[in-house]
């Protein structure tokens, strides 16, 4: 499957399980269960994936981690907060050009319309 395929389906999960649950919940509630959701769809979802920083032929661990890595081709970042900051769009380019990626997602999960709260974001390699 292509990027943009499977995040027409990541997108379609995620709304189902708005839809079902609604905003408010934290931010790993919504992690888990859109995992859970892909899972059962067939897809391959890793969660917390580590994302070292190399600086100067380095590699350091420091703390980055990508929420669900998709079929090893599209990042989700998943939020549950008020309003998404510049710091959050940053955060998921940044995740695809260490990863070297081409798609991401970020959603926030606590927008009262899911559709508002979702995010495509593409790495210009």
């Amino acid at each position: 499957m292509s990027e943009n395929e499977i995040s027409f389906k990541i997108i379609g999960c995620a709304l189902k399980l708005h839809r079902k649950t609604g905003p408010g919940l934290l931010e790993s509630v919504y992690e888990n269960a859109l995992a859970y959701d892909l899972r059962s769809l067939g897809f391959d979802v890793q969660q917390q994936v580590p994302m070292p920083f190399v600086y100067k032929e380095v590699k350091m661990d420091v703390g980055y981690r990508i929420d669900l890595l998709v079929n090893s081709k599209v990042i989700v970042e998943v939020k549950s907060v008020e309003n998404l900051a510049p710091v959050h769009f940053s955060q998921v380019l940044t995740y695809l050009k260490l990863s070297d990626k081409k798609l991401g997602l970020l959603m926030n999960f606590n927008s009262k319309a899911l559709k508002d709260g979702i995010h495509r974001l593409a790495n210009n390699l």
